[in-house]
């Protein structure tokens, strides 16, 4: 990946460009492979590698993605990679205008679509993963009474863990240390409510 940090996404352009149910799929498959073409992706996403290519290419235009360095024989096939170790959005870079109120939202419940139809897929097959993968998971709701900062707090400590985790994982894998490993989703939502 080109940068070890996060790309925080806040211009209107890129945020609407990434906001497609299908370059939200693609991202987060890319991400997930490290490096890919667009054959590959399209195997993985269910659609015409055609359709893909054009996709990527937008994804590039924001540098979201970038040209990865040719993995295989035949020079005639991109690779790509994401350009950022992920993206993050952040509701004060969008609420100057309605425009980027609505478009933020938007993206946003697209995205929470997408985590539960990822979730809702691994509940319908879940007897296909073994018991200790099954013990595993794990889904959790905690209720708080925290100030804005305490909030602020707990997500900074949150990502610090995931991030700790990820890092060991990818570099455990990268070592070739493969047997048992699998792709996993975590999802967390922190938001204030009122009953």
């Amino acid at each position: 990946m080109a940068s070890n940090e996060p790309r925080r996404v806040s211009d209107l352009e890129t945020l609407k460009a990434f906001g497609h149910p299908l370059r939200m799929k693609l991202y987060r498959a890319l991400y997930i492979s490290r490096k890919a073409t667009a054959s590959q992706l399209a195997e993985l996403v269910d659609e015409a590698v055609s359709l893909v290519s054009y996709h990527l290419r937008k994804l590039a235009d924001h540098g979201l993605i970038e040209e990865a360095v040719q993995q295989g024989k035949d020079g005639r096939e991109r690779w790509w990679q994401p350009a950022s170790k992920g993206l993050n959005f952040h509701d004060e870079d969008f609420s100057d205008a309605p425009e980027k109120v609505a478009t933020a939202a938007a993206v946003g419940r697209l995205s929470f679509d997408q985590h539960t139809e990822l979730y809702r897929s691994y509940l319908d097959s879940s007897q296909i993963w073994s018991p200790k993968w099954r013990s595993a998971a794990s889904s959790s709701e905690y209720l708080a009474r925290l100030t804005a900062d305490e909030l602020a707090a707990l997500n900074r400590e949150v990502h610090e863990v995931i991030d700790r985790y990820e890092e060991a994982g990818r570099a455990r894998d990268e070592a070739g240390d493969t047997e048992g490993r699998e792709n996993v989703a975590m999802h967390l939502y922190a938001f204030p409510f009122r009953i």
